[in-house]
């Protein structure tokens, strides 16, 4: 992530990147007040930014024809990606940056929908770029990453927990990211593959968060936390869990299980028992399709190309719903 004068010009330019991120295991955890361990990736989303005197921000997406322009001091709602760029806007200024009219321009090789947080690493490199144009003192990451998540959450529609925005704006090179997220404490976990590889595969089913099921498990969840009295899923006494009608106590399951393969993921890793990680990799996937249910048809086809092509552990990696 860095900034400086673009050649040629008297106009400062800022670039920013945001990268994508791999969710290795945790899933659906975040916003239940749980564990996970994400690591970024090299891909993501760059974007460029340059002061305009006008007080207007403009913005180029990668297609000439996906253009916005709004008033810094009083962007208006509106929808897709441009919600991503008024929301950054809006919540830079809530929280005291005097964010400038600005030229942004936006590109990246995270393909949208496609489980690797394009969303994310808009918001990760919107942020940075507008702070950085403002001389603006960066936040705390996690203080930044909260900023993001309101983003998603209160202008694009999406109730998403804060795995992703962490993931993209904490991470180490070499290492996962083990949050707690009922403390916000991050580790730094080394990834050590010992020859193993990870590998990504699309099983072309897009989705999206603030139009599939994931916000229908956030209300399921907060249903779960009235009917216990607890704050946070990961809170829940695993015998009153089974005592839930159904599907509420599946869901709670796959919670405080999908917790234990966290650590039990982590130890792995230190004691490079790879072929143990794999093992979890395959319980988390059943656990998500089974007690979760969040998986599709497309996502399974996926799932048994990689184990029929060798992979020693799979799962479905993201929000789900496709």
């Amino acid at each position: 992530m860095a900034a400086g004068d673009h050649p040629g010009t008297h106009s400062t330019v800022i670039r920013a990147f945001g990268p994508g991120r791999v969710n290795l295991i945790g899933e659906h955890t975040d916003y239940n007040g749980g564990l996970a361990l994400p690591f970024a990736i090299a891909r993501g989303v760059t974007v460029e930014a340059s002061p305009r005197r006008d007080g207007e921000v403009r913005v180029h997406a990668r297609d000439p024809d996906e253009r916005d322009a709004f008033p810094a001091a009083a962007p208006e709602r509106a929808d897709g990606w441009r919600a991503f760029v008024r929301g950054t806007v809006a919540e830079l200024r809530a929280a005291g940056v005097e964010v400038p009219g600005a030229e942004l321009a936006f590109w990246g090789d995270l393909p949208a929908g496609s489980g690797l947080s394009s969303s994310a690493a808009l918001e990760a490199a919107l942020s940075l770029a507008l702070l950085a144009l403002a001389d603006a003192q960066e936040p705390d990451r996690v203080a930044l990453a909260r900023l993001c998540s309101r983003v998603e959450n209160e202008w694009v529609g999406a109730e998403t927990g804060l795995l992703d925005q962490l993931a993209s704006l904490c991470s180490e090179e070499g290492s996962a990211l083990r949050i707690d997220f009922a403390t916000l404490a991050l580790e730094a976990v080394p990834l050590d593959l010992r020859g193993w590889q990870l590998a990504t595969l699309d099983s072309g089913a897009r989705h999206e968060h603030a139009a599939g099921g994931y916000n229908a498990r956030r209300e399921e969840c907060r249903e779960i936390c009235a009917r216990l009295a607890i704050e946070h899923v990961s809170r829940a006494d695993p015998d009153a869990a089974d005592a839930l009608p159904e599907p509420l106590a599946r869901r709670t399951r796959h919670v405080l299980e999908e917790n234990a393969r966290v650590d039990a993921m982590v130890t792995a890793l230190q004691a490079g028992d790879l072929a143990a990680a794999a093992r979890l990799l395959d319980a988390s996937h059943a656990s998500l399709r089974d007690d979760y249910e969040a998986g599709v048809p497309e996502v399974e086809a996926a799932m048994r190309a990689c184990k029929d092509a060798g992979a020693a552990g799979a799962r479905m990696v993201g929000g789900g719903f496709g």
